[in-house]
C-alpha cells in the first residue's frame, strides 16, 4: 500500500494542503472505513449526460480529451449532477500513446483504431518516447478541474500496459486478443519491450495527472480477462507494477481495476510480488464482493461492483442489488461503491443520482442497513 503523502507532491496539492486528505474516498482507499460510504462511477464523465452530448457536438473524442477547458468541464459535469464523492478525469486510455506519436483515432461505434499495428521487433523499436512537454494539456485540464472541485478529490487514470499493448498489436478492438497473446509467446523479448514502453508512457500520463492535483490514481486493465493466470503473472504483472511505480514516490492511493479479473484478482493486488502493492482493487460485476475479499484478503480496499445491466432495471430491483453489493462489501477493510464496469450511454442520469443518495443513506455499510 502507499504511505501518507510525501514531499514529492507540490505544497499546493489537495492531499498536502488537506483539502482532500480527509475525504471519504481517500480515507476509504487508505483503509479507514468512513462514516459514509464513498461512491463514484467509472465512465461517469459524460456518456449518459445530455449536457455532455451537447458539449461534444462537432468535436472528436481525442480532440475533446486534449482540450483542457472541455476535458475539465466534462469531468465536472457528473460531480455537479450526481453529488458523487470523486471526479474521474475525462480522457481515454489511448491518449498517452497518441501523444507519443502513435497514429490512433477513436472511431465512433468501434473504438480505438491504429493506422499501423505494432507486430514486430522493428515496429517496437520505432516507437517514440513520450516527450513530457506533450502532457501539458493534461496537466492544465487537471489543474483547472481540481481548482473547481474544492474538497472533492479527483481520480487520475491510465490504461494498463497489457490493454494498451492489446490495442497496439491488434490494431483495434478485439474479442480474444489472439494476436497480442500470440506475440507474448512467440516473441517474448519483443513483447516485454512493448509492454515496458507502454508502462513508461502510461505511467508518465498518470504521474502528470497526480502532480497537477489528482488525489488518487487508477490503473485500468480492460482486457486482462483474456489472460490465463500464468500469463498474467509472468508476462503482464511486472509491467503493471512498473506503470504504477511512476507515482509510488508521490504517496497517492492507487487503485487497480480489470474487467473479467476474478482469476487474477489477488495477483492484481500484489502485482506479482507476493505482498499487497496497491491500496484498492476494483471488482467487476461477475464476482460477489465478499468472495473477492476472500481472495484478496483484508489488507486492501475493494471497489465496485454494481452490475451496469441493473441500471435499467425497475428501481426496486436495482435498490435490492445495490444493498446487496454494500452488504457484501462490508467484509472488506473499506469499500468504495462503484459499478463493475462503466456507465452505459443509455443510462437515465436520474438513476445514478438516486444510487448516490441511497449509498449515502447506508452509512458506513456495516450496520446491516443493506440486508
Amino acid at each position: 500500500m502507499t504511505d501518507a503523502p510525501t514531499t514529492s507532491l507540490p505544497a499546493s496539492h489537495p492531499l498536502v494542503s488537506g483539502r482532500t486528505s480527509g475525504s471519504p474516498l481517500v480515507r476509504a482507499l487508505r483503509g479507514d472505513r468512513p462514516e459514509t460510504l464513498p461512491v463514484w462511477f467509472m465512465r461517469q464523465a459524460g456518456r449518459s449526460l445530455p449536457e455532455y452530448r451537447e458539449l461534444r457536438v462537432g468535436t472528436a473524442m481525442l480532440d475533446a480529451c486534449l482540450d483542457p477547458a472541455m476535458a475539465s468541464e466534462i469531468t465536472l459535469q457528473p460531480v455537479r449532477r450526481h453529488g458523487v464523492d470523486a471526479g474521474i478525469f475525462f480522457s481515454d486510455i489511448v491518449v498517452p500513446i497518441k501523444l507519443a506519436g502513435v497514429d490512433v483515432e477513436i472511431v465512433p461505434g468501434r473504438g480505438p483504431v491504429l493506422g499501423s499495428p505494432i507486430r514486430s521487433a522493428a515496429d517496437v523499436e520505432a516507437l517514440e518516447q513520450l516527450d513530457p512537454t506533450a502532457l501539458a494539456p493534461i496537466s492544465e485540464a487537471v489543474a483547472r478541474t481540481v481548482e473547481q472541485l474544492g474538497d472533492t478529490p479527483l481520480i487520475g487514470f491510465a490504461g494498463a500496459p497489457f490493454t494498451l499493448a492489446a490495442y497496439l498489436v491488434e490494431g483495434g478492438p478485439s474479442k480474444d486478443h489472439i494476436r497480442a497473446r500470440t506475440l507474448m509467446h512467440s516473441d517474448p523479448d519483443t513483447w516485454s519491450r512493448l509492454l515496458a514502453w507502454a508502462a513508461d508512457v502510461s505511467g508518465a500520463f498518470l504521474r502528470a495527472q497526480v502532480l497537477a492535483g489528482a488525489s488518487a490514481a487508477q490503473l485500468f486493465d480492460s482486457w486482462v480477462g483474456s489472460l490465463s493466470r500464468a500469463d498474467y503473472v509472468q508476462s503482464v504483472a511486472p509491467h503493471s507494477a512498473a506503470a504504477l511505480a511512476h507515482v509510488a514516490d508521490l504517496g497517492v492511493p492507487r487503485i487497480h481495476f480489470g474487467v473479467g479479473s476474478g482469476e487474477v484478482l489477488r495477483d492484481m493486488t500484489t502485482l506479482g510480488t507476493g505482498t499487497v502493492g496497491v491500496d484498492a482493487v476494483g471488482v467487476d460485476w461477475r464476482l460477489p464482493l465478499d468472495e473477492a475479499v476472500r481472495r484478496v484478503g483484508t489488507g486492501v480496499t475493494v471497489q465496485g461492483n454494481i452490475d451496469p445491466a441493473m441500471l435499467s432495471a425497475p428501481w426496486e430491483v436495482l435498490e435490492a442489488h445495490v444493498r446487496d453489493v454494500v452488504r457484501r462489501g462490508g467484509a472488506a477493510r473499506a469499500h468504495v461503491v462503484n459499478l463493475g464496469h462503466g456507465v452505459p450511454p443509455e443510462t437515465d442520469p436520474a438513476v445514478l443520482t438516486r444510487i448516490v443518495a441511497l449509498v449515502h443513506e447506508l452509512g458506513d455499510g456495516t450496520d446491516g442497513a443493506a440486508a
